[in-house]
Formats: C-alpha cells, sequence, structure tokens
C-alpha cells in the first residue's frame, strides 16, 4: 500500500493532506496551537484517528501517539553521529534514516521490512511517499512521519 503525504502551502498551523495511490483523501492533518507540536489525525470520512504530541523540554526529540484517546506509545530520536536513528517505544519497530534525512526504513523486531517513507525533492511542501507492507499500519506509519517531520520542522 502506498500513501502520498503532502504537507498544505497555505496554512496557519501545520497541515497535511495524504493521498491513496488513486488520488483519493486517505487522511487529513490538523495542526493545533500548543507548546511543541500536536497533530490531530482524521480519517477520510473526517472521524477522529488519532494524535501526535511532542513532549517538549526532553534532551532528544520525543512524540506520544495516540490512537483515537489511547496512548499507544512514543516515537523516540536515538542518539547517532550522521543517520537519523529512532524507535517506536510502543511496538518495538526501529527506524533508521539516511545520512540526508529523506528516506527511511522501518523495520519490526524481526527485521521484517514494516515501511519505507521517501521524500520528494523539488515540491513547495514536504512531501513524502509511505510504502507501507501490511495496510493495518498505515495510521502508525502515518504518525510516525508527522513526527520526523515535525522533529526536522523543530531544529531549523
Amino acid at each position: 500500500m502506498k500513501l502520498l503525504f503532502k504537507q498544505r502551502f497555505f496554512s496557519w498551523f501545520d497541515s497535511y493532506d495524504i493521498y491513496y495511490e488513486d488520488g483519493r483523501v486517505a487522511y487529513t492533518v490538523k495542526g493545533q496551537l500548543s507548546w511543541g507540536h500536536c497533530l490531530r489525525v482524521f480519517d477520510a470520512s473526517g472521524a477522529f484517528a488519532g494524535t501526535v504530541k511532542e513532549k517538549v523540554l526532553t534532551w532528544l526529540p520525543k512524540f506520544e501517539l495516540y490512537v483515537g484517546s489511547r496512548y499507544m506509545g512514543c516515537v523516540r530520536k536515538k542518539w547517532t553521529w550522521f543517520k537519523p536513528r529512532y524507535v517506536f517505544e510502543c511496538n518495538g519497530w526501529d527506524v533508521r534514516g539516511n545520512i540526508f534525512e529523506w528516506d527511511y526504513s522501518i523495520a519490526d523486531a524481526q527485521g521484517r521490512t514494516v515501511a519505507k517513507i521517501g521524500k520528494e525533492l523539488l515540491h513547495w511542501t514536504d512531501t513524502y511517499v509511505l510504502d507501507i507492507a501490511d495496510p493495518a499500519d498505515a495510521l502508525l506509519v502515518l504518525m510516525f512521519t508527522l513526527a520526523i517531520d515535525a522533529e526536522k520542522c523543530s531544529r531549523n
């Protein structure tokens, strides 16, 4: 399953549209006024699906993930020298990025690929392609992509 993740060009807060390969809207994401990033995810019908909340005052970036109102765990950036690395503390996924922080690979605890995330260049806004092995993981992969995009935004 592939999803196209596009940040909206004109938006007061962080806003994103996520599309299926055929162009249908899969999710929309709306930022909220808060201390640190707070992104609310809605499915195609407009129903609330989850939240990505940045934990502030942490040494390394950390984001809490909620599916509905249920806390799922967090995404935590690990200390590395050149290539970014993250850990999903909710399910043990290991995430490795390239040195430019454009492409990421997510693997489960057994080393199987869960998803590949690639940033497309030459767009006005942040645009990613999410290639997800199991459609049931789509929301969590999307939430991770939101977290890394927010982390890069905070850093820059």
